[in-house]
């Protein structure tokens, strides 16, 4: 074992030594429920939690082939997907050690993971995934909507069109050069109409964002969260 991943897995979040990452610390069952509430107690609860077992479920997801940022996110996931059941009283009861009950959980949890990414890739997204880029889709289409109605106002409809291409980078996208001579233009003067067309085109979109927050300090995360539905 490379003394990099040794490391990964050598000491708990106490600074306490361990075997491996199969070894988990003991933590009793009343953490782990008391997490599941929502005050200050659940809070302390469930960052207990987390600094006790936080290193040996992370070491196991890394041994498992995924990194360092990767390990992290399913470890996150793990943690909160564990603290949404609602059963866990029965499952104390029934299981007996919480040490082994949560390297089952971790197993699950990673098969889970790695069937919705193998179902992903084969063009499969989940129900939830198919919402959110439609509803994506959709806010991006009501933005260009609205920025075409004001060319059309303006009676520069064709020069919208080119500016569209330019911003999607379509296959027929113009360069600088063409648009200007299709309008009489310098080449200069159709870079700062592009800025122009892109700047009023981001502001419109968090325009259009703003409208389905009901805080303005969320249009920023509502604006990435966007983008990252886009991209995948």
């Amino acid at each position: 074992m490379p003394a990099a991943e040794h490391s990964l897995t050598s000491l708990s979040a106490t600074g306490e030594t361990v075997l491996g990452p199969a070894v988990f610390a003991t933590t009793h069952w009343s953490v782990v429920l008391e997490a599941q509430g929502e005050s200050p107690a659940a809070q302390e609860a469930l960052e207990k939690l987390c600094r006790t077992y936080w290193r040996p479920i992370y070491g196991y997801v890394r041994r498992h082939g995924a990194g360092t940022e990767d390990a992290e996110d399913l470890t996150q996931g793990f943690f909160a997907l564990l603290l949404e059941r609602k059963d866990l009283n029965s499952v104390r009861q029934e299981k007996g050690r919480l040490r082994s009950y949560l390297l089952t959980s971790v197993k699950h949890f990673l098969a889970d993971e790695s069937r919705r990414a193998m179902a992903l890739k084969r063009g499969k997204g989940t129900a939830d995934q198919i919402y959110e880029r439609r509803w994506a889709f959709t806010v991006l289409e009501q933005v260009m909507t609205r920025l075409r109605d004001e060319y059309r106002s303006a009676g520069n409809l064709r020069f919208f069109d080119q500016m569209k291409k330019m911003l999607m980078d379509e296959s027929d996208r113009p360069s600088q050069a063409e648009v200007a001579i299709e309008f009489g233009m310098t080449e200069n003067a159709v870079k700062q109409a592009f800025y122009r067309f892109r700047q009023r085109y981001q502001t419109l979109l968090r325009e259009e964002i703003a409208h389905t927050v009901a805080m303005p300090s969320d249009v920023e995360d509502e604006l990435r969260h966007l983008i990252a539905v886009v991209r995948t």
